[in-house]
């Protein structure tokens, strides 16, 4: 199983879960019925958790993020940006099985892939706060 396509595929599903009106468990059920690649090759568990755990602790992530935002403020990060966050937010506070370096450093790769290079500094910025406190 590939941990880091399964992480580009949980931001991939958080970003469609803000544009409609799927829960976790709908957003899931219409990725696997109609993923075109190889299912076996993801870490469906490592998904359904992410998905679930940014859902259930959204308040709190949000809030972890605003609190380490200089100058900005949540509603001005792009909707990618903002999913990337969260899920990078979720895995330090929540996920005892991803390192907080391991998170870190896979959002900026996500970042790279889905982003553009100032995004990159920002995301580092704002999860490095996070992390030090």
């Amino acid at each position: 199983m590939n941990r880091k396509l399964s992480r580009e595929k949980a931001m991939e599903l958080l970003f469609g879960m803000t544009l409609n009106t799927d829960n976790c468990e709908e957003t899931l059920e219409s990725f696997i019925d109609n993923y075109e690649g190889d299912i076996k090759e993801l870490d469906l568990t490592y998904i359904k958790r992410a998905l679930i755990g940014v859902e259930a602790n959204k308040e709190k992530i949000d809030e972890a993020i605003s609190e380490n935002l200089h100058n900005w403020k949540i509603d001005r990060i792009s909707k990618v940006n903002l999913c990337i966050l969260r899920l990078a937010v979720y895995e330090l506070l929540y996920d005892e099985e991803v390192p907080g370096k391991v998170a870190i450093n896979e959002a900026l790769e996500v970042t790279k892939k889905y982003s553009d290079q100032k995004s990159v500094s920002f995301i580092n910025g704002v999860l490095d706060n996070i992390i030090k406190k």
